[in-house]
């Protein structure tokens, strides 16, 4: 039953709709103040562009000139060694260039506990720009010098670049972030990731950069903003966890804080960290085997395998890298599909911002499950769809319909929650190398698939997609059933909320013991 001033009665609760809607205005407002009371927008602008932006953009731009890039190599193989070079050599170091890439990200990111720890968050940061920025200089010359190994060498840092930056920037936007939104600061590492692709989308047009003269240019564009970053960021602090947690520095950690989010004393804020910091003792960083070892962490580690490994293989990085034969598939023109492609970009970034807007509201765990689950749907469809696409000529359009429907929920979902996992699900000491062993779950999934998916869908098809789909349902199922909801809380909660999982096969004693060391 209800009133006039909107209230619902249930029983002997209320709720009252018009406070709802105030509650949510006030917090929204509450939150865009803060994050413009202090430096901290300015500064997760400049983390991203200097982080995943550069992984979105490097991921995509080297598909529009990959045949000029296999002319260059013919002519460069002719002019250094004087004969022709056959087919298969060619296609050997075009292949080469593209998995250097994906081999550069898996080293890169699995040296972030080292340049995190020794040279801090900031630290790492601006040595990924100064890379990215020699990797350039050495993409631009390989044109004029006639060399394809420069080529070869830039890619391989480039990829380097990538795998440290986006690890780094990640764990740098977890560690300067306030609990009650640290989902929302953290959500932008997608939307800065999107924009990269949408930008080398947009530069690879045939009418912009996209043509045989440009190619070693559109390659270099990203690092002007790695250029931003490393004239800015030597102006901001490091991140306040790192600086009293892992340093012991209280006045430089308050410093920080204010520096980013305005005055104040922040005095729950510090004391959550010294709270974190008594359980985690002398031992700051440990490594991946101490992480894998640790039985208070198997159900962390294993949401970690789970989520990771599953987006590897939902069929995102296939369609992401592999789009233009996916859509020569569906039977779409040959000269509409690079502007679908863009329009998929574009519908990208909009459902990342969007995921911004209602990571506090919704909540990690519904967002993932709901993610997953309609991928999962979709992946099903475009299967059906792709088998049909002689029978009628909507059918090709229908399945464009489905994959932009299929990085919607991807947006709002997995892309946005995962990079934010294991900032939440990890305590100080351990997040490094958990995010080391993302990192290499991550690039190696994105090798292992560079190399299969092109012989999975000669072989079978649309019928590929059917593998696609079950993996997404295996992730839907195990965020729905065992991942606990992260919004909210402080880490030492959700530590605890993980061990209620691991209590359900112990001992009584065990888990009285871990409550009293939590």
């Amino acid at each position: 039953m209800s009133n006039r001033d909107g209230t619902v009665f249930i029983g002997e609760k209320q709720w009252c709709f018009m406070d709802t809607r105030r509650y949510k205005k006030k917090n929204m407002k509450s939150v865009l103040q803060e994050l413009v009371g202090g430096k901290a927008l300015i500064l997760i602008v400049v983390l991203g562009l200097g982080g995943s932006f550069q992984n979105g953009f490097h991921l995509v731009a080297i598909s529009s000139p990959s045949p000029y890039i296999q002319s260059f190599i013919n002519s460069s193989w002719t002019y250094h060694y004087g004969d022709v070079p056959e087919e298969k050599t060619i296609t050997f170091i075009w292949s080469t260039v593209v998995a250097l890439y994906a081999l550069g990200g898996l080293i890169g990111s699995i040296t972030v506990r080292y340049f995190t720890s020794h040279l801090g968050r900031k630290g790492a940061m601006l040595l990924n720009s100064a890379i990215a920025v020699v990797a350039t200089v050495i993409m631009y010359i390989s044109k004029p010098t006639y060399s394809f190994e420069l080529i070869l060498v830039a890619r391989f840092l480039f990829g380097f670049g990538s795998g440290l930056g986006l690890n780094v920037h990640t764990i740098y936007l977890g560690e300067i972030s306030p609990k009650k939104i640290r989902g929302l600061v953290t959500v932008t590492v997608t939307t800065f990731m999107s924009l990269g692709k949408l930008l080398g989308q947009f530069a690879g047009l045939r009418e912009i950069l996209g043509r045989e003269e440009c190619w070693n240019i559109l390659l270099c564009i990203p690092t002007f903003f790695c250029v931003v970053q490393l004239a800015i960021l030597p102006f901001f602090p490091d991140a306040p966890r790192y600086i009293l947690i892992e340093k012991g520095n209280t006045r430089q950690c308050k410093k920080a804080l204010q520096c980013l989010w305005g005055p104040g004393d922040y005095k729950l804020e510090i004391e959550e960290m010294l709270a974190e910091q008594a359980v985690i003792g002398e031992e700051h960083n440990k490594c991946v085997l101490d992480l894998l070892r640790d039985k208070h962490l198997h159900w962390q580690v294993l949401s970690v395998l789970v989520i990771n490994s599953c987006i590897q293989f939902s069929g995102i990085s296939a369609l992401t890298v592999f789009s233009f034969n996916v859509f020569l598939e569906a039977g779409i023109p040959v000269d509409k599909i690079r502007y679908v492609t863009l329009g998929i970009g574009a519908s990208e970034v909009l459902i990342s911002i969007t995921c911004v807007l209602f990571i506090e509201s919704v909540g990690r765990r519904a967002l993932m499950w709901r993610g997953f689950g309609g991928m999962s749907a979709i992946m099903a469809l475009i299967t059906v769809t792709l088998y049909l696409k002689d029978y009628s000529s909507v059918i090709p359009y229908t399945t464009v319909i489905l994959i932009f429907l299929f990085f919607i929920f991807y947006g709002g979902g997995p892309a946005g929650i995962a990079p934010s996992l294991a900032n939440e699900i990890f305590i100080q000491s351990y997040r490094p190398a958990a995010f080391v062993f993302m990192g290499f779950i991550r690039w190696l999934g994105f090798t292992m698939l560079g190399f299969i998916f092109p012989f999975l869908i000669a072989t079978l098809k649309s019928l590929s997609f059917v593998l696609f789909s079950c993996v997404c349902l295996i992730a839907a199922l195990y965020i729905f059933f065992i991942l606990p909801e992260t919004k909210g809380k402080t880490l030492l909660e959700i530590s605890q909320e993980f061990e209620k999982i691991r209590a359900c096969g112990s001992s009584k004693e065990d888990v009285t013991c871990l409550e009293t060391k939590l």
